[in-house]
């Protein structure tokens, strides 16, 4: 499969935190993606890009936390996380390099 413009339209960014660390040892990678993707076009991207078998993916949103900005109320964005969970044998390096 190759990668078409679309797929990187998909896959925003890698999470890398504690739980997604924890995750990891699972064989799981996490992702932020577009909100308005869905599970089956997120797992054509991830196999398209990286050139790995995805076993199976879970989301969730988190919505956006209201805040204040110089006396008025802002409304963060919400974020959609993808929880990738890859094949047998099938890995991906999202390390950050440090």
């Amino acid at each position: 499969m190759s990668a078409k413009a679309e797929h990187y339209d998909v896959i925003r960014k890698p999470i890398i935190t504690e739980k997604a660390t924890m995750a990891s040892e699972a064989n799981a990678v996490v992702f932020e993606v577009a909100i308005e993707a869905n599970k089956p076009q997120i797992k054509q991207a991830v196999e398209a890009l990286f050139g790995v078998k995805v076993k199976a993916v879970n989301t969730t949103i988190t919505k956006g936390k209201v805040k204040r900005f110089r006396g008025s109320l802002g409304t963060r964005k919400d974020v959609k996380k993808a929880y990738v969970t890859l094949e047998e044998g099938n890995t991906i390096d999202v390390s950050t390099g440090l």
